[in-house]
């Protein structure tokens, strides 16, 4: 039976974390930084878990909105991004869910960018990122009649607050100086004990920032469009300890950014990625991952790669 392993991995998946910096409209998002056996519950049972997180991130293009590379002599950008992330997950109630809440800081502890023309056009700061303060459901596991798991499911509503490090005369920030809403359903389903399929589905609401990028010029708010997201994996277990599988995620913004109250056409964001990643459990405290993704088809963002390694501890 794999039943302990898919436990011990699955708590991995809490993270709501902003993954790299703020650079165009949207605030920083989770965009593959959760993968494997999401959804399901923390593998120790109810108490307090530590996730750290380290993102490595390199783009060589900043993208228009029809996907064509801007035009500037060089696009190079290099980020690291460390996350740090509390978990609570509260004893059963009586159907069985549990209930918990988290807490997520991402900072940016290395930026480095280059246009071509002396960082007149782009550039960045580095610092203390916003905080993202959430509550969630961990519904019960569904299994089938021989006791190996069926269907995990969760759902949490985030908020992010506005308290990271923000130059509105810097095009890249540890910060987005507005609030953002960004709830989501997570869920694992199992095809038979060793393959499984992983989505984690959310949605963004962006407040006003009031304090606007000078790239707006003379106007007194901006508000970032809304948008979609959502990360995918197909996981297969190798055994007790070691499972592999195929991530992605996607972004696809559906509403325009305002500008003072009207909406702005030609802003809107979008990007896929895919990549191989690994999860290997020491025990149920102590669990790491690893992520790689490609990014492909940009519009109004950076276009790159990516590496997201974590760590999972019980305290």
């Amino acid at each position: 039976m794999l039943k302990p392993i898919l436990r011990t991995v699955a708590a991995m998946t809490f993270v709501a974390l902003s993954s790299t910096a703020h650079a165009y409209d949207l605030p920083g998002l989770n965009l593959g930084s959760t993968s494997f056996y999401d959804g399901s519950p923390a593998p120790a049972g109810p108490g307090w878990y530590l996730e750290e997180y380290l993102t490595y991130s390199r783009a060589s293009r900043f993208n228009d909105a029809n996907g064509h590379k801007l035009a500037l002599p060089k696009q190079d950008l290099e980020v690291v991004a460390p996350t740090t992330q509390i978990i609570y997950l509260g004893q059963p109630l009586a159907n069985g869910a549990m209930p918990g809440f988290t807490l997520i800081n991402t900072s940016l502890a290395h930026v480095d960018v280059d246009d071509g023309v002396h960082n007149t056009a782009l550039s960045a700061r580095e610092g203390f990122g916003d905080v993202t303060l959430g509550a969630f459901l961990q519904l019960p596991t569904l299994s089938r009649a021989d006791g190996s798991p069926l269907l995990t499911q969760r759902v949490e509503a985030d908020v992010s607050v506005p308290v990271g490090a923000y130059n509105r005369n810097r095009s890249i920030n540890p910060g987005s100086n507005f609030w953002s809403f960004n709830p989501y359903y997570a869920a694992t389903y199992w095809f038979n004990p060793k393959w499984s399929a992983s989505g984690r589905f959310m949605y963004l609401w962006n407040g006003k920032n009031d304090d606007p990028q000078a790239g707006f010029g003379d106007v007194s708010d901006t508000q970032a469009g809304q948008a979609l997201h959502a990360n995918l994996t197909l996981q297969y277990a190798l055994n007790q300890q070691l499972s592999v599988g195929v991530n992605g995620y996607w972004l696809k913004q559906i509403t325009d950014t305002q500008v003072d109250g009207h909406d702005v056409s030609g802003r809107r964001e979008k990007v896929w990625a895919m990549g191989p990643g690994l999860v290997y459990a020491f025990n149920k405290e102590n669990v790491l991952s690893v992520n790689a993704y490609f990014e492909q088809q940009a519009e109004n963002r950076t276009q790159g790669n990516k590496l997201v390694l974590n760590w999972l501890h019980k305290f």
